[in-house]
């Protein structure tokens, strides 16, 4: 890669994602933010990866290798209400501690091994139906990482970075389709997670901005900091689903406007601000009406 094409690729990227989230607000017609609110919002936990359910214990390649493949399927909770009846239900949790026990196991796949990754192995090392969409979304995702890696190890992806996260979280974005989500949630988080597992170093995190999905914009509009227009907020509070489009957009862009300002206020990177309200979101007052769901690969 040029170095031309490595300052095209970093300059901006996250800025251009904080501009266009305050036009969305700005234009919105269903979501607005309540400053006052966010006066009231104090800081919690800095962000961590919990060993007990991630693999952290390996080799530095293994273990980026890991963070890597985890993001890349760290999406689906639009479907998880209904993968729920089982013993443990299905979450986040539960497909970051089967993938940390595969890597323990058995290691990273190579490229070429992702490449071929079908739907019943990757429904049984996740605990999915064959059939189910959600299987076929986590094994396109899958193989669409190993030909991204195509040969390299996720250490050399780190590497061509040149210590920039936001480099890297564009680089996830412009070369995998399945990473082009508007607000590159899971881009960004995948830098932030290699520098918390301790396998990558940046020198820029404090531009990434907060990792919106559907769990923060709900802790900020429990908190007050959101308001929701009277249908919108009827809808979500029944817990029907969200359909991906311009209501949607404007929560995630109205939590990544509020995450600039709160952390503005409150003297925190973005990213530790995003850490601070996802673990205030596992608290039993957040639960009931839950988070929206929305059926998309974005989160």
């Amino acid at each position: 890669m040029t170095c031309a094409l490595r300052t095209v690729l970093s300059l901006g990227f996250c800025e251009n994602i904080r501009i266009a989230c305050r036009a969305v607000v700005a234009g919105a017609e269903w979501v607005r933010i309540d400053p006052r609110a966010l006066e009231r919002i104090t800081p919690g936990d800095p962000p961590r990866l919990d060993p007990a359910s991630h693999f952290l214990d390996g080799p530095p390649d293994a273990v980026a290798a890991y963070v890597l493949t985890l993001d890349a399927v760290n999406f689906g909770s639009g479907w998880f209400a209904e993968l729920g009846q089982r013993p443990g239900g299905f979450g986040y949790e539960q497909v970051s501690r089967a993938l940390a026990e595969r890597f323990r196991a058995e290691g990273p796949w190579s490229g070429a091994a992702m490449r071929g990754l079908g739907a019943e192995e990757v429904g049984g090392l996740f605990g999915l139906e064959r059939g189910h969409a959600l299987t076929g979304h986590f094994t396109a995702a899958l193989r669409e990482l190993g030909a991204f890696l195509d040969g390299r190890c996720a250490l050399e992806v780190i590497a061509g970075a040149d210590g920039s996260a936001e480099r890297l979280a564009a680089t996830l974005v412009r070369s995998m389709p399945g990473w082009r989500d508007p607000l590159a949630k899971r881009a960004q988080l995948a830098a932030s997670d290699l520098v918390l597992a301790g396998v990558a170093t940046f020198g820029d995190l404090d531009a990434l901005t907060i990792f919106a999905d559907n769990l923060v914009p709900h802790v900020l509009r429990r908190d007050g900091a959101l308001v929701l227009d009277r249908g919108l907020e009827r809808h979500l509070d029944a817990g029907l689903e969200l359909e991906p489009g311009r209501r949607e957009l404007e929560l995630r862009a109205a939590a990544v406007v509020a995450g600039e300002r709160l952390a503005r206020r409150l003297g925190v990177t973005q990213r530790d601000l995003d850490g601070m309200l996802w673990q205030r979101g596992q608290a039993a007052r957040y639960a009931d009406p839950p988070a929206h769901r929305c059926r998309t690969t974005a989160y």
